[in-house]
């Protein structure tokens, strides 16, 4: 797995908005639960009761004024009790200020009239589209990648970028195009990074590209792999041809090596065991016949020799 450290964001200083998340003030919200139901009857009763009493002339101000004052305590706490359900978080705000986040799950109760906002900060994925780039020796290639991500700091999440999902879709895009765009498709030479032959490396340095642009809004990435990698169709046909040959060339080379080597194994052998002696001639002719019959594309017709090499 690609894991990229969250790096230092580029941008304009002026332009950030300096905020990072902190833990808001909650408790459990089933004791306040129950105050808020045990209020809510209270009031009920004590209207009802007064109704009764006006009716028969009696007016009792105390109770109305504790029925009023129950139901307006029932109306503060039913709005500070929030539910935070497992992988989520809420973002509160008093007034339109940042007050914390909540990230205790369960039923909390939190300060009264805030406005909570739910982010999730659960690992999410997505394909990003397949792009036409053109790669370090200039060959237009398409390429696409899965980026693995999760939120990190909801508060500047929420409020440093407009929408962090937009967001991070478009840096990881241009990531893409700016890594894809400083190395080659592919190399034969060894030692030499490409897309092709160091999807590892490739994919690492792609996850460092995206988290060092995300980390201004709260984001971290959890691992980037290229899905789609081929060279653009108009050029295809003439990139294979090329491999093709490449792949000829390199597998005469192994062929010519191995034929010399048997052919050196066989002159030893025969000089060793005094089979024959051969002088120079003859043994420039044996190398011959051997390197043709060893290194020919097609199959060999042996040809009996009943004269000699010399006039």
């Amino acid at each position: 797995m690609s894991t990229a450290s969250v790096g230092k964001p580029v941008g304009h200083e002026g332009a950030r908005i300096d905020i990072s998340e902190r833990a808001a003030f909650s408790v459990s919200g089933w004791a306040a639960l129950l105050v808020c139901i045990a209020l809510l009857g209270w009031s009920v009763w004590g209207f009802v009761t007064f109704g009764n009493d006006a009716e028969k002339g009696k007016f009792d101000v105390v109770l109305l004024v504790l029925s009023i004052i129950a139901i307006i305590v029932f109306t503060l706490g039913s709005t500070a009790v929030r539910i935070v359900s497992p992988g989520d978080t809420k973002v509160l705000q008093f007034f339109g200020q940042y007050v914390g986040t909540v990230r205790k799950t369960g039923l909390r109760m939190t300060i009264p009239f805030v406005v909570p906002k739910k982010v999730s900060i659960k690992v999410r994925n997505f394909e990003t589209n397949e792009l036409k780039v053109n790669d370090a020796n200039g060959n237009p290639v398409n390429i696409a990648s899965i980026v693995v991500w999760q939120v990190a700091d909801t508060a500047k999440a929420v409020f440093a970028v407009e929408q962090f999902e937009d967001f991070v879709a478009m840096q990881a895009e241009s990531a893409l195009r700016h890594v894809a765009s400083t190395h080659p498709y592919d190399t034969t030479e060894n030692g030499e990074e490409s897309l092709r032959g160091s999807t590892d490396l490739v994919a690492e340095e792609l996850a460092q590209e995206v988290a060092a642009r995300i980390a201004i809004a709260g984001l971290e990435v959890v691992e980037v792999r290229i899905s789609s990698l081929a060279y653009a169709p108009e050029i295809a046909h003439a990139m294979l041809q090329r491999q093709q040959a490449a792949a000829v060339i390199a597998a005469r080379e192994q062929i010519v090596e191995g034929a010399v080597s048997m052919v050196e194994a066989a002159l030893r052998r025969l000089e060793a065991d005094d089979v024959v002696e051969l002088d120079e001639e003859r043994k420039a002719a044996m190398v011959s016949n051997l390197l043709v019959v060893l290194c020919g594309s097609s199959q060999a017709t042996p040809v009996v020799n009943t004269g000699t090499l010399y006039n």
